[in-house]
């Protein structure tokens, strides 16, 4: 009861004409800046904080944090609809979210992602505002030895993905771990694989790949196709409501995803990426509807866009209760706190209410004008892609080439991304699905970061890897999903015998 009388005070505060303004201003910035391929919530983020240093640190945060989440519904919007995600966790939402556009649902494709968003989103905030130092120290007890479980259990989880071409998934699989190991050993701090290039010391970047791969692909196609129509034709807006039937598929799974998100999003180093990749596979495992999931479903719509948004306010609860930041993001509105004079941590909560659950409450407010913003943005959105392909093409294109030349304004990358892009398309025509390569691509470093970190822990003893209850959970969950093709074969021969 106490936090609910702290929450409407904090109402209260966030109702203020000033941190109103400042709620519109971030949401608006972040759905544009989350949209844009190449920037994402980390570059928006950066870009306002000097913008906030003499302001109110409540309204400064409230438009900060603003930014942030609203970057989550806006990543989708070019992941939909011209198949380039706008930031790392809307990959997820492209592998169904382009094809629904494909289809001619473009709206519905939209439609599914804004609401599964706002539904994560809250749901993330109500947990927040439930127990958000409790759920902190819970994150805690997830170190290296329990990350890297999480993520094994994650890479474990591929065969779901690797479609019906098993030696082409598993082709994929391999360049993706392939390219993940390009780069200095975050180690040794030797250089692997970079063939004298300076610019491949830090790695293949994730956004001209991911950008090559997605959209500069998928414009070879339309020009080796021919075809001189739009993307989506005749799209009706009664066309963009979901069907009742398309709300009771989604509902729970937007509501399931939301609680998992934001428990993945406490987790020091996990993200929004993370949740939305984790969310796919539960869903292509566990759903009803599994077989559709991958084709143009709306199921794998709402799934990482509700775990994405849950992880962005989940992310809020180390933050805040302890001072740690979740990730790269979080680590930059960190600093803002710092440089307004607060310091983090468990006293945060008690000497400074006022500016805590004003912004907790803001973050209902905001989660609210995501949800008009981007519902009266769709008709325009969808009418955008039924131009034609003539017009589309040459406007991907540029967007593909700043994207992958602001991501560190250098020409390498947009090198790198035309590269992806011919690679993309030979992959897609030869039917290898890019899902697993970049599911490999995002988690193996980091497995390979959290599996050297508990060595060096305990100086190469493996057993710190059996510690604890969380571990060994995962441990039971790698070993199930590991046997369980042999498992159902047993039990459908013995069924048959029976």
């Amino acid at each position: 009861m106490e936090n609910i009388a702290l929450l409407l005070h904090g109402f209260s505060i966030a109702f203020s004409l000033e941190n109103m303004a400042a709620a519109i201003f971030g949401a608006v910035v972040g759905l544009i800046i989350g949209a844009m391929p190449g920037l994402g919530g980390i570059t928006g983020v950066s870009l306002l904080l000097p913008l906030t240093f003499g302001m109110n640190p409540t309204t400064a945060i409230i438009a900060l944090a603003g930014l942030y989440y609203s970057t989550m519904y806006g990543g989708a919007f070019s992941a939909i609809l011209l198949n380039i995600p706008g930031d790392s966790p809307a990959v997820v939402t492209s592998i169904d979210g382009f094809k629904l556009t494909q289809k001619g649902l473009p709206g519905k494709a939209l439609n599914a992602s804004t609401v599964s968003s706002f539904i994560g989103g809250t749901i993330g905030i109500i947990i927040l505002t439930v127990s958000g130092p409790l759920l902190a120290r819970a994150g805690l007890a997830f170190g290296a030895p329990e990350l890297a479980l999480l993520v094994l259990f994650a890479l474990t989880s591929i065969g779901w993905l690797l479609g019906d071409d098993i030696p082409g998934g598993l082709l994929a699989t391999a360049i993706g771990l392939m390219f993940a190991t390009v780069g200095v050993d975050p180690a040794l701090g030797q250089s692997r694989y970079s063939f004298g290039q300076i610019s491949l010391l830090s790695g293949i970047s994730f956004i001209p790949m991911v950008v090559g791969f997605f959209g500069f692909a998928q414009v070879i196609d339309m020009i080796i196709a021919g075809d001189d129509g739009a993307v989506a034709t005749h799209v009706r807006i009664r066309d963009c409501v979901p069907t009742w039937k398309e709300i009771k598929m989604m509902l729970p799974v937007s509501i399931r995803q939301g609680i998992i998100g934001t428990f993945v999003g406490v987790m020091p180093g996990a993200g929004a990426t993370t949740s939305a990749f984790l969310s796919y596979i539960m869903e292509k495992r566990i759903n009803k509807y599994r077989d559709e999931i991958g084709t143009g479903s709306m199921i794998g719509v709402a799934a990482p866009e509700s775990s994405n948004n849950a992880a962005a306010a989940g992310a809020f609860a180390p933050l805040l209760t302890l001072g740690i930041p979740g990730g790269a993001t979080t680590a930059v509105l960190l600093g803002g706190l710092m440089m307004w004079g607060l310091q983090p941590g468990p006293l945060l909560f008690t000497e400074q209410p006022d500016f805590v659950w004003s912004l907790i409450a803001s973050m209902y407010i905001g989660n609210v004008i995501c949800l008009v913003l981007a519902f009266v943005c769709i008709p325009v959105l969808v009418r955008a892609i039924s131009v034609s392909k003539k017009v589309l093409v040459p406007v991907i294109i540029a967007v593909c080439v700043i994207a992958a030349y602001a991501n560190s304004y250098t020409m390498f990358d947009v090198v790198l991304m035309l590269i992806c892009g011919v690679l993309g398309y030979l992959m897609k025509i030869s039917n290898i699905p890019t899902t697993p390569m970049l599911l490999t691509f995002v988690l193996g470093p980091m497995l390979e970061q959290y599996v050297r970190q508990s060595f060096d822990m305990t100086r190469g003893d493996p057993s710190i890897f059996f510690r604890g209850g969380i571990c060994w959970f995962f441990i039971i969950l790698i070993l199930l999903v590991s046997f369980s093709p042999l498992l159902k074969k047993l039990y459908t021969k013995a069924r048959s015998k029976a």
